[in-house]
């Protein structure tokens, strides 16, 4: 089973942070004050979420979605996953839940 581990950007509301490990204290989830990520440049701040092989969580979709994709054409990394600031904090908190589950895969599909 592989477990997830997120990073928060310094853009991504806390509350979203601090409910997901809430409700699950299990969760692999850093904050963007314990990286250190503020004030830092989207490529330094790619470079360290795939460095601790975590998944970097995050409400900027202007510059992010470029810079990401340039970021994995020379180097590897376990994803972004970008939550609008429209979406309800409970529900960015389900989306996260539901990222970090294990799936079952059975003949190669998901179960």
């Amino acid at each position: 089973m592989t477990v997830v581990h997120f990073q928060a950007d310094a853009d991504l509301n806390q509350a979203i942070v601090t409910g997901a490990l809430r409700r699950q204290p299990n969760l692999s989830f850093q904050s963007a004050y314990t990286a250190r990520l503020e004030g830092k440049k989207d490529p330094e701040i790619l470079a360290i979420a795939a460095q601790d092989r975590r998944v970097l969580v995050t409400h900027d979709r202007k510059t992010m979605p470029a810079e990401f994709g340039k970021f994995i054409l020379t180097k590897s990394s376990s994803g972004v996953l970008i939550l609008s600031q429209k979406l309800p904090v409970i529900d960015a908190i389900d989306a996260i839940i539901s990222f970090g589950k294990p799936l079952l895969l059975k003949n190669g599909l998901i179960k």
